[in-house]
């Protein structure tokens, strides 16, 4: 249901395989998180894969909390979606362009598979998300362009 997604698109000037090998790494993901939470991995989960688990130490506020996440849809080099119990997703999708030399990369926060989805709608996350996700794919620009 496209009601219950929200997205956020930029043009990287890195290639595909560059970006989905930081998307693939979990140890990474706090390097580009744009929401602030996202604190460290926990464990050794390796490089992703469909069915991949791992587990992430996170932050709200001064409150720490740990998340464990399901990559939940994979193509190698073009998408990479994960969610945790709560069944929502986070869905990058990269699409080469300019024969390889930039990446139309899209986040989005999927909340259509939740478990309870008008929980989410009434905490605000889907009018709150778009910011972070805005951030999110400033600092993986930031990390993969030269």
């Amino acid at each position: 249901m496209a009601e219950q997604m929200v997205s956020v698109i930029r043009e990287i000037k890195a290639s595909p395989e560059v970006i989905f090998e930081l998307l693939a790494d979990p140890a990474r993901h706090a390097d580009f998180d744009g929401s602030g939470m996202l604190q460290q991995v926990r464990g050794d989960s390796g490089r992703l894969e469909l069915d991949s688990k791992f587990g992430m130490d996170m932050k709200m506020g001064p409150l720490p909390y740990r998340i464990s996440s399901k990559v939940v849809e994979f193509d190698e080099g073009t998408l990479i979606a994960w969610a945790h119990r709560g069944k929502h997703r986070w869905r990058y999708e990269l699409e080469s362009i300019d024969g390889g030399a930039a990446t139309k990369v899209t986040e989005t926060f999927d909340w259509s598979t939740a478990v309870i989805p008008k929980a989410i709608e009434v905490a605000g996350y889907p009018k709150k998300h778009p910011v972070a996700m805005e951030a999110t794919l400033e600092r993986l620009a930031a990390l993969v362009e030269k």
